[in-house]
C-alpha cells in the first residue's frame, strides 16, 4: 500500500499536468474576444504569434500569458504536492514534460497544438526562475539582433539545457531528472520548429514586423452562399 499510493498520486499529477497543458488558450481567447480561430489563418498555429496576426495585441498577450501560466501552474502544483508527500523530484520533472506535451499535442485539439515556446518558458520559470530569465534574455537578444522570432526560439531552446548544466551547483541545484526534462522539451521545441528551420536555411522565413498575414474576414451573418 505504501508503494501503490505514491505511484497513483504520481500518475495523477502527470495526467493533471497534461490536461492543464492541453488547454488551448489561443483558441479559447480568440472565441471569447470574437476573433477567428487561429488555426484557420496564417501559420495555422494555435499560439500567441499567430493570434497577433489578427492585429489584436491584447488577445496575443493574453494567449502568451495563458500558455506560460498553465506550464508554470502544472509544475508548481506538482512540486508542492510532491514535497508534501515526499515524492521524488523526478515526478516534478515528468509533470513538466507532460504539461509541455499537453500544449503541443492537446487532447482538446485532437492531439494537435502549438509550438510550445511560451509553455516551455512557464515550465522553466517553475523549475528554476533564474534559468527562465536567462533563456528569455537570450530570446530577446537574438530576436532583436536577427529580427527572426523563430530563430530566437530555436536558439533559446538549444541553449536552455546547456545553461542548466553550466549553472548547476553554482547558481541553482542540479537535478538529473530536471536536466533530462529540459533537454526533452528543448528537442521537442526544435522539432516543432522544423519547418521554420527549413525556411531559415532557405532565406524564406518572415522577419518580425515584416508585415501581417491577411486574415480573411468572417462571412456576414445571415448571408447564404450562391445567392445575390
Amino acid at each position: 500500500m505504501d508503494v501503490v499510493l505514491p505511484a497513483v498520486v504520481s500518475l495523477g499529477l502527470i495526467l493533471l499536468s497534461y490536461l492543464l497543458g492541453s488547454i488551448p488558450f489561443a483558441v479559447v481567447i480568440s472565441r471569447l474576444m470574437g476573433l477567428q480561430d487561429p488555426r484557420s489563418f496564417g501559420s495555422g498555429n494555435p499560439g500567441a504569434t499567430n493570434v497577433l496576426r489578427t492585429g489584436n495585441k491584447k488577445a496575443a498577450v493574453l494567449t502568451l500569458f495563458g500558455d506560460a501560466f498553465k506550464g508554470w501552474l502544472a509544475v508548481v502544483l506538482a512540486a508542492y504536492i510532491s514535497q508534501r508527500l515526499g515524492l521524488s523530484v523526478a515526478v516534478v520533472a515528468a509533470c513538466a514534460v507532460a504539461a509541455f506535451i499537453g500544449h503541443v499535442y492537446s487532447l482538446f485539439l485532437k492531439f494537435k497544438g502549438g509550438k510550445g515556446v511560451a509553455t516551455a518558458l512557464g515550465v522553466l520559470l517553475a523549475l528554476e526562475p533564474w534559468l527562465a530569465f536567462v533563456v528569455a534574455g537570450s530570446w530577446l537578444v537574438i530576436a532583436f539582433a536577427s529580427r527572426y522570432s523563430s530563430l530566437a526560439s530555436v536558439m533559446a531552446a538549444a541553449l536552455a539545457p546547456i545553461y542548466y548544466i553550466m549553472g548547476g551547483k553554482v547558481i541553482w541545484p542540479l537535478h538529473i531528472s530536471y536536466a533530462a526534462a529540459i533537454l526533452l522539451i528543448s528537442v521537442l521545441v526544435l522539432y516543432r520548429h522544423k519547418q521554420n528551420i527549413a525556411r531559415l536555411l532557405q532565406g524564406k522565413e518572415s522577419r518580425i514586423g515584416g508585415g501581417k498575414s491577411q486574415v480573411p474576414p468572417p462571412p456576414p451573418a445571415g448571408r447564404k452562399k450562391g445567392r445575390r
